[in-house]
């Protein structure tokens, strides 16, 4: 998503005689015209014998049965060099032994999987092989610490998880007996002895390579649940989004439409796994698209994306703000002599993208960074600037085929209604589309709040243009954007409260130019204690044990007390607007808007 770019961002005029190849969405405004979801239905295959929608034999069995076995589908590079290719045939042995796996654990159909690693081979096929199992699939941040992974595995009722031995002993071990429903671990890697003789642990080499390499997927109707991410909201618990194997058909028009993948791209997808990103454009659509996806192990490092980018021979790349403005710190030298003409489309998505970096992108790659917008309830992307559009720096682009779009404000008769070009007020989608979540996790009434009508409202403000290009305005609630993860306040402020020497806390995010937003905690002490800088690293150090540095405040301020609203709520709007010297507005219309 993107703020509105000031004037002097002028329009990226596409030239099609310059592409490197047609896109295969070359006339955009004609396609919405024409597009039904059905053409996208078309270009899958569907169960054999009609047996219904699965996402992962569209991802992987279906290309076997179309002469693409030998193909590659994953190119994996671990953090010391190492390589591993994974072609469709290979993935879908693999994939098939461990949803054997599970049905041996007499796991299947509605039971929660969970992954918890990093980026490894293994977590693609557990996710790929869960699905076929049609298992409810919920991957998790591995830099999570051991309260956001508790939290989710009690509200998904994990019954399995894969993690690795490392993390296991981190941040899992001690869980167990907080989490009695979770009857299975499988550890991926060496373990030592004494944890595969614990109760319910597995190792990945003694459970799932041992399996049959074929699997059966039983009867999948699109409605089946498929998918469960969880987005923090601003107060209570995460929320957990369901999704449906229906889905797939979005994976597979955004993956031709928004990221232009065609049948011999090699595509690098740097979102982490554990984010819907992750898994939606990091596994899902690019093997719905037959493509070959790059893994790279490592975490971002310029030198080493740059060799990855001109060693892979990379075509797409679909990468996230806060990486483009790290790169941008270091200039263009590092890029000097290499040989990236492979590269022919780059997409952003995650957070804010600066019409700097946009621009940007053509001085240091010859190429543009092409903006879109969607959200884990929304499930794929749904506005985007595509290859055939002109870019206006700092819009997130018009949308795409399939998708009605509007910015709605809520009139005298209590229900939302379209306004006209230039005028702030919520982005709406008209609903259904396939992969549009069908509820919260048991909170049905929080799911409702989310549709006026036939409007599913995102709670993103926003502006269209004369020319139907959208512009992202602010968020109409309080989450904390860092990195390209969603941080949600209450859990942080929850983290910190279990702190002996803390009585209250609130927290909001200060605007910071590399990862868009970093957390700062403002802390009222319980008498007794006094405010200190050893106390200080203490909040901070316990804040990051109990929610992984990912998640946990950057800085920490002491206060005597945080301002309220009258029943007690703290007002994060205030303390931000105080923070940042904006100004502070009506009291009542802030203590309202806290109440939402």
């Amino acid at each position: 998503m993107s703020t509105a770019a000031p004037a002097r961002w002028p329009r990226i005029v596409k030239d099609p005689t310059a592409f490197k190849r047609p896109p295969n969405l070359a006339d955009p405004q004609a396609a919405r015209e024409r597009f039904r979801w059905s053409d996208a239905r078309s270009w899958l295959d569907g169960l054999p014998g009609g047996a219904g929608l699965n996402i992962a034999h569209e991802a992987v069995d279906r290309h076997l049965q179309h002469g693409r076995g030998a193909r590659i589908a994953l190119r994996w590079i671990g953090k010391t060099g190492e390589r591993r290719d994974l072609g469709y045939a290979e993935l879908a042995a693999a994939s098939s032994r461990f949803a054997n796996a599970l049905a041996s654990l007499g796991l299947g159909a509605g039971d929660g999987v969970f992954v918890l690693m990093g980026r490894l081979p293994e977590l693609y096929v557990a996710m790929l092989g869960a699905l076929k199992a049609r298992a409810v699939v919920t991957p998790l941040f591995s830099a999570f610490g051991p309260e956001p992974i508790a939290t989710r595995c009690e509200m998904g009722d994990a019954r399995l998880i894969v993690t690795t031995p490392e993390l296991y002993q981190r941040k899992l071990r001690a869980l167990r007996e907080r989490l009695p429903r979770l009857a299975h671990v499988v550890l991926v890697g060496d373990a030592p002895p004494a944890l595969l003789a614990e109760p319910g642990v597995h190792a990945w080499a003694a459970l799932v390579d041992a399996q049959p390499d074929t699997w059966t997927i039983p009867a999948t109707p699109p409605e089946s649940p498929s998918l469960l991410h969880f987005t923090s909201g601003t107060t209570g618990r995460p929320k957990g989004a369901q999704h449906v194997h229906e889905a797939v058909l979005a994976h597979a028009m955004t993956g031709r439409y928004a990221l232009d993948l065609h049948d011999d791209d090699i595509y690098w997808c740097t979102a982490d796994p554990g984010w819907v990103t992750g898994t939606s454009y990091g596994i899902i659509a690019p093997l719905v698209c037959g493509v070959t996806s790059v893994v790279v192990e490592a975490e971002f490092d310029a030198a080493t994306w740059y060799d990855v980018l001109e060693r892979e021979r990379v075509s797409v790349w679909y990468t996230a703000p806060t990486a483009i403005r790290m790169m941008m710190r270091l200039g263009t030298e590092p890029l000097a002599g290499r040989d990236l003409s492979a590269l022919r489309f780059m997409a952003s998505v995650g957070e804010p993208l600066n019409p700097e970096a946009v621009v940007w992108g053509r001085e240091a790659f010859g190429l543009p960074f092409h903006d879109n917008w969607w959200q884990t309830e929304t499930g794929g992307i749904m506005i985007a600037n595509v290859p055939a559009l002109d870019i206006l720096p700092g819009s997130m682009g018009q949308p795409l085929p399939g998708i009605t779009a509007a910015i709605v404000q809520r009139g005298t008769d209590g229900h939302v209604h379209p306004v006209g070009p230039g005028i702030d007020g919520e982005l709406a989608l008209k609903t259904p589309w396939p992969s549009m979540m069908r509820g919260y996790l048991n909170e049905q009434a929080r799911y409702a709040k989310c549709f006026d009508g036939e409007w599913y409202l995102t709670g993103d403000l926003a502006r269209v243009d004369d020319e139907g290009y959208y512009w992202f305005v602010g968020r109409a609630d309080d989450v904390i954007k860092s990195a390209g993860h969603l941080i949600g306040p209450f859990e942080v402020e929850s983290a910190l409260i279990e702190h002996p020497a803390v009585a209250e806390a609130g927290v909001i995010g200060i605007p910071d130019e590399t990862v868009g937003e970093v957390v700062k905690a403002f802390v009222a002490l319980k008498p007794g204690f006094e405010a200190s800088e050893a106390l200080n690293r203490e909040l901070l150090g316990h804040a990051r044990k109990r929610l992984g540095a990912a998640v946990a405040p950057k800085s920490i301020e002491f206060r005597t007390n945080l301002p309220k609203t009258r029943s007690g709520k703290i007002m994060r709007r205030l303390l931000k607007a105080r923070e940042l010297g904006l100004p502070e507005g009506d009291l009542s219309t802030l203590e309202s808007d806290e109440k939402k």
